[in-house]
């Protein structure tokens, strides 16, 4: 039996563009079903980051547009008030979110403009070769870390840093690759929120195994490290 893809994907088949058990392809099918059942595909516009969130740019059956690093919430900030009964969904990871987007991601927020941010946290910057990330937490080996990154120094919880800035009907939350049902669930209610006028984020814990260095239970364990310094749920 073919495996069931979302009906927004492109009909022409692609091989993946991302690394064997990247947490990107999980996000990404998730969103695309999401967007089959909300039934918006027709009224959305997917904006992507530079990183391996770009590589997304070919995959659905969607208005796509790619932005210049960390540049992407901006855009997708101008783009909902040239098309403001568009859903607008930002596409990024955690370095161009956290890092060089961060004042465009903290403008949005306070300014409740109503869009979608969807980031994926794999803890450090994974195209570039695996360096540390605003989100690195600590002790975390990476290649610009390999002793461990600095022990004085905590990762960024970025629904927590925003929530003081937001609206109060503004959603924000975090969930995992490894728990589809709730990453759906999260998904629906953000783009539920965009729909009612106000701002969303959802940052999603995602699997890094190449640049992690792990074998798949490996994978798993990290994961669950992650969710004890990252905690699952919706951000009030």
């Amino acid at each position: 039996m073919e495996p069931r893809m979302p009906k927004c994907y492109k009909k022409e088949s692609k091989p993946s563009s991302f690394c064997p058990g990247c947490g990107h392809s999980l996000t990404l099918k998730n969103l695309g079903f999401v967007m089959d059942e909300m039934k918006i595909a027709d009224s959305t516009v997917f904006a992507t980051d530079i990183g391996c969130s770009l590589l997304a740019w070919d995959f659905f059956d969607v208005d796509t547009v790619q932005a210049h690093h960390g540049r992407v919430t901006a855009m997708a900030a101008g783009l909902k008030r040239a098309l403001p009964k568009s859903v607008v969904l930002a596409y990024m990871g955690d370095g161009g979110g956290y890092a060089i987007g961060l004042h465009h991601l903290i403008g949005a927020a306070r300014r409740n403009d109503p869009i979608t941010v969807i980031l994926v946290n794999n803890t450090l910057y994974a195209m570039t070769g695996g360096q540390m990330a605003p989100t690195t937490f600590k002790g975390e080996n990476t290649s610009s870390s390999p002793e461990g990154a600095f022990a004085d120094e905590e990762p960024l919880l970025g629904p927590e840093f925003l929530r003081p800035v937001c609206h109060k009907e503004a959603f924000l939350a975090r969930t995992s690759v490894d728990n589809p049902f709730e990453l759906k669930k999260y998904l629906k209610e953000a783009i539920e929120t965009q729909k009612k006028g106000n701002f969303s984020f959802v940052e999603v814990l995602s699997y890094c195994p190449v640049n992690w260095k792990t074998d798949a239970r490996g994978t798993m364990d990290f994961m669950d490290h992650l969710k004890e310094i990252y905690k699952i749920g919706v951000i009030e």
